[in-house]
């Protein structure tokens, strides 16, 4: 079933914004990949900067701590027609990634992680809490003109003293979510328009699938033609919402795999999805090619996420 996205800009001027989050008092964090920051959204839409973090910020999710978890991918280079932003390759400063931890009040930045085991992050993306207050995090890799580096998804503690790699090589990770029980990890893939899952059997542990499974994961879906997955959110009943590129849209998926939703946007590059609200049918999504956030009504709750 395809619907369209019913609902509002509320936001514009944004330099390729991701990672949005909703906070209690109505705004909404996004990261603007392509001017290095942390912005505030207030909910009339004006803009205030909290951090400058440089590189390339692509995820954020508020920790244990009450300060913000940002995944940093290291930067990119941009073209931009007609108005419209895209990457198109590393930045020409790019060095590696980073987990790095911002203080909501002052704007003050930590680094906090940027290798695992001696192997440096190469282009972390997105960002979950469990109910631990641990997080998983995918890490996209790097794309180059001539080969890519393959990413993985990591598990690691706020205070800095554990990070491990979970699932790897898995090719182009993006978004990252776990299930209302917090038992299985969803993983999308962006240049495989395919959707993984793997089962949470420990403290940043996950099992892994026999091979054939390329990457340990049991695929839940994978869409056919010329589609990309970007960032996801899960509804409160389990559903998986997927941003998708190209086709722009959000892609809704049961956990069992069926495909449910399609909800058309109004570009293609729909980058991002998280719930907010009293109710949390608030679904505020990330147009990030004309750099809009964007405010739907949701047809069912999305998941408390854990902090």
């Amino acid at each position: 079933m395809t619907l369209k996205l019913q609902g509002d800009v509320i936001a514009t001027g944004l330099q390729f914004p991701e990672g949005p989050v909703a906070l209690p008092d109505g705004s909404v964090l996004v990261v603007e990949i392509a001017a290095g920051r942390l912005t505030r959204v207030l909910p009339g839409g004006e803009l205030r900067t909290v951090a400058q973090l440089g590189g390339g910020p692509n995820g954020a999710a508020i920790g244990p701590d009450g300060r913000c978890y940002v995944c940093n991918n290291g930067g990119f280079s941009w073209r931009t027609d007609d108005g419209f932003t895209r990457p198109t390759g590393p930045a020409a400063d790019y060095e590696g990634g980073a987990i790095q931890r911002v203080d909501l009040d002052s704007g003050a930045v930590e680094m906090l992680y940027t290798h695992c085991d001696g192997v440096p992050l190469h282009g972390p993306n997105d960002i979950v809490f469990d109910a631990d207050g641990g997080f998983w995090f995918s890490d996209f890799g790097k794309t180059f003109d001539d080969r890519i580096l393959r990413g993985a998804v990591y598990f690691a503690r706020t205070d800095g003293s554990f990070i491990r790699r979970a699932a790897h090589p898995v090719l182009t990770p993006n978004g990252v979510g776990l299930s209302p029980d917090g038992r299985t990890l969803y993983v999308s893939e962006t240049e495989t328009s395919r959707l993984w899952a793997y089962p949470v059997t420990g403290r940043g542990q996950l099992g892994h699938e026999a091979w054939p499974s390329p990457n340990g994961g049991r695929l839940v879906h994978g869409l056919p033609g010329f589609q990309r997955f970007d960032s996801l959110a899960v509804e409160a009943g389990g559903n998986i919402c997927v941003a998708t590129l190209v086709r722009g849209g959000i892609s809704v998926f049961a956990p069992t795999g069926e495909l449910l939703e399609f909800h058309a946007a109004p570009e293609g590059y729909c980058t991002n999805i998280c719930f907010g609200g009293a109710d949390r049918r608030t679904a505020y999504i990330t147009l990030s090619g004309h750099g809009e956030l964007f405010a739907a009504r949701w047809p069912r709750a999305g998941l408390a996420l854990s902090s």
